[in-house]
């Protein structure tokens, strides 16, 4: 009787993931993904790269501010794009997607909203996303019905959408250049009012780390409840602790970046601060586009690992013809996904647009070659049926270093096209070869 007990326990008892030694050992103990953590080896040599060859301008609170300023619109896009991948597909749009709803909603505040709600409304700002988004997911929409419902292959329809979206972005406003009327709206973009500050920073770095303890308690739980190995508490510890520096890291770097002397005054003014001799020392904090960056991420996260709707993706892009054996109505899904990719390009229009306080027609160009670049060196494969929304957002950030140290360089724009290019296909033979050993 009591053998029989302790065979019981045995059989319910948690198994934790074997370690064993080495470095092997500890990457298996914490579960971290090998070619993420070549990714942020890549990324930290290209900023001390950078930093180096720019006299020590690159990794300074002001750069990396706006670094992750700039990242924000091609890094939203790239989590749409992961899904787009995964299912097998291609999106060459995003980039004329973008500039023509970024100006359908420059165009929709300045004659329609404004003059009709008036410059102090609270609304202008809603109305003019809502526009854009409901604009986005159409577009998105309808490439994704001929994708799917006529038959008509990704790469076809999307390069004929760079071509007519691009032309209709012109059409829209004839050509002219629209500049923003509305305040509330610009703070999308950053800037000097688009941030939160020092005080809020915080409160916004202590919510991610109580967000990172109860993601990690709840998942060790789930893996308990089903009887799944789970990790050994240092290796727990080790990964929750790491993201935890990273929160921090981030939070001391942007409030490291204080307000320029006129604009503090400015502040000090509006806001009825007296100014001390010495001059104010006021932090410019998270940026909301990198805040909303961030949220977009998040959902985006949630969608691909917690839903239906994303396992219906990995699904298909893992074999599409199982995945309609099984019952997955595989055109719907596909439409979905690219309806899904346009929201996010327009999004991605209002960071841009409220960045620049205006709608141009050459906005979004070639981004939809850092978009697509990004979600590939995520670790996102072209193969179809793997990536992670993690990854594109870091593989955005590497992009956008290699664009931002390159400008510090003072490298022409051609110069920084032939090396994205490079990177692209770098990146896509590392994936070949990384496919070919897992085999």
């Amino acid at each position: 009787m009591s053998e029989a007990t302790s065979d019981s326990s045995r059989a319910t008892s948690t198994p934790t993931l074997s370690a064993g030694g080495g470095f092997k050992g500890f990457l298996r103990a914490t579960e971290i993904d090998t070619r993420m953590l070549g990714m942020i080896g890549a990324l930290a040599v290209i900023w001390i790269g950078f930093h180096i060859l720019s006299g020590g301008t690159f990794l300074t609170p002001r750069n990396l501010w706006n670094l992750s300023v700039q990242t924000a619109s091609v890094g939203v896009m790239a989590t749409g794009m992961v899904l787009v991948i995964v299912t097998r597909n291609i999106d060459l749009s995003v980039g004329s997607i973008l500039g023509v709803t970024g100006m359908v909603m420059a165009v929709a505040q300045t004659q329609y909203i404004t003059p009709a709600l008036g410059y102090d409304s609270g609304l202008v700002w809603i109305l003019t996303l809502a526009v854009g988004i409901v604009c986005g997911l159409a577009i998105g929409g309808l490439q994704g019905f001929v994708i799917a419902y006529l038959g008509v292959p990704a790469f076809i329809v999307t390069l004929g959408g760079l071509l007519v979206w691009r032309g209709a972005a012109w059409w829209v406003a004839s050509g002219r250049t629209i500049p923003l009327t509305d305040d509330n709206f610009k703070l999308i973009g950053g800037g000097s009012d688009g941030s939160i500050g020092a005080t809020w920073s915080w409160v916004v770095a202590a919510v991610a780390i109580a967000f990172l303890l109860l993601a990690a308690f709840s998942a060790r739980k789930q893996r308990k409840k089903f009887n799944f190995a789970v990790k050994p508490m240092w290796a727990e510890a080790v990964t929750v602790g790491l993201a935890v520096v990273a929160v921090v890291a981030a939070t001391l770097i942007v409030n490291a970046y204080l307000l320029p002397g006129p604009l503090a005054r400015r502040y000090a003014e509006a806001n009825g601060i007296a100014v001390p001799d010495g001059g104010l020392e006021i932090s410019f904090g998270y940026a909301i586009p990198v805040l909303l960056f961030i949220a977009v991420g998040i959902v985006m996260t949630f969608i691909a690992r917690r839903t239906r709707f994303g396992r219906y993706v990995f699904a298909i892009g893992g074999n599409p013809e199982a995945a309609e054996l099984a019952g997955i109505n595989t055109k719907r899904v596909t439409l979905m996904v690219f309806a899904l990719m346009g929201m996010l390009a327009a999004i991605a229009a209002a960071i841009s647009t409220a960045r620049l306080s205006s709608a141009t027609n050459a906005q979004g160009t070639l981004d939809e070659l850092y978009t697509i670049a990004a979600a590939v060196i995520g670790g996102t494969s072209l193969a179809g049926g793997a990536g992670t929304i993690f990854g594109a957002m870091l593989g955005a950030l590497v992009m956008q270093s290699l664009q931002s140290g390159m400008v510090l360089l003072g490298l022409d724009t051609p110069l920084q096209n032939i090396v994205v290019g490079a990177v692209l296909v770098v990146a896509v033979w590392l994936d070949t070869l990384y496919r070919r050993r897992s085999a």
